[in-house]
């Protein structure tokens, strides 16, 4: 049975799982200062993991998510997105919003299937701001693509 959890201060977060969506340390380590970092366990194990920001007010950022390679294409992915969802909805944001390569097209299906739009592209956004090309699906990452999805707050 998997268990989503949020990570104390105390608590360490995944590093190795967080590098794999964004090779970028400094940022994750700033998202981690700002956001509220949540795992996903299994049988003492953490098999992903997902970081929450606040972008602004009234708006929440899926600023990272991560699911270990073993597990990749489990559902675990979907169960984080959605976890994100209730958990923005449940600290009174009215939208979340999610950013990716455009090469990265499994994560740009899965974010759809959840309800998030096209929101926006930022060209050249990994070109500029990583000193390592990084290449996925035979594409090289060059822009950003912006998604967000509505919510209806409960908190």
């Amino acid at each position: 049975m998997m268990e989503i959890n949020h990570i104390t201060d105390d608590q360490e977060a995944p590093m190795d799982l967080l590098l794999l969506a964004d090779p970028n340390q400094q940022l994750v380590e700033q998202y981690l200062q700002s956001g509220r970092c949540y795992t996903a366990n299994q049988k003492d194990s953490i098999i992903g993991v997902y970081i929450l920001v606040e972008k602004s007010p009234g708006t929440a950022e899926i600023a990272n998510i991560a699911v270990h390679p073993d597990r990749q294409n489990e559902g675990i992915g979907r169960k984080l997105i959605d976890h994100a969802i209730a958990e923005s909805e449940n600290l009174g944001f009215t939208q979340i919003e999610i950013g990716t390569g455009n090469s990265s097209i499994g994560q740009l299906a899965l974010y759809q299937k959840c309800g998030f739009q096209l929101q926006s592209i930022i060209h050249n956004f990994f070109t500029d701001h990583y000193d390592q090309p990084i290449e996925e699906n035979g594409i090289i990452c060059k822009d950003m693509i912006r998604l967000s999805k509505k919510l209806v707050p409960r908190g």
